[in-house]
């Protein structure tokens, strides 16, 4: 792992059953929303993610920690940082949603659902969209950098 020790990993590092259940969730809520109509229901989602991203405390993980059947450092593991960008990529979609719906925009609504939708399901199965993109900014500031230097 190079410099960084084996503990200061674990401690940044979010055990992938958590990241799982909280991809899970954001799934079922918003196929709930479309089955039933209730926009609301993108509040649960939104709220998590927010509480995950600005305070460290996602209630979904924190319950599906109390399932966990090992220690946490014992699962393969989920960088916390990328997780907190992906964190906000869900939250702000499930954000412009709730509030597309609510002006009465439906098909931007809907849009942004299929976004978060699509982007956490994708996540399930086993390709990290949020890594991605943050992999292409990354590499799109590095060769605008080397153009300038």
């Amino acid at each position: 792992m190079g410099s960084i020790t084996a503990s200061h990993a674990v401690s940044n590092a979010i055990p992938r059953p958590l990241v799982r259940a909280n991809q899970w969730f954001i799934v079922i809520c918003v196929l709930a929303t479309w089955l039933t109509g209730w926009h609301i229901l993108l509040v649960l989602p939104l709220v998590a993610g927010l509480g995950g991203a600005l305070f460290n405390f996602n209630p979904v993980m924190r319950l599906a920690k109390l399932f966990l059947r090992r220690q946490p450092s014992k699962y393969a593991l989920e960088d916390r940082e990328q997780q907190r960008v992906n964190q906000w990529i869900a939250v702000a979609c499930l954000a412009l949603s709730l509030v597309s719906f609510a002006a009465g925009w439906i098909i931007a609504g809907y849009l942004f659902s299929v976004l978060v939708f699509l982007a956490a399901f994708i996540a399930i199965l086993g390709f990290c969209i949020g890594c991605f993109l943050q992999y292409q900014i990354r590499m799109l500031m590095h060769r605008r950098r080397m153009r300038h230097s």
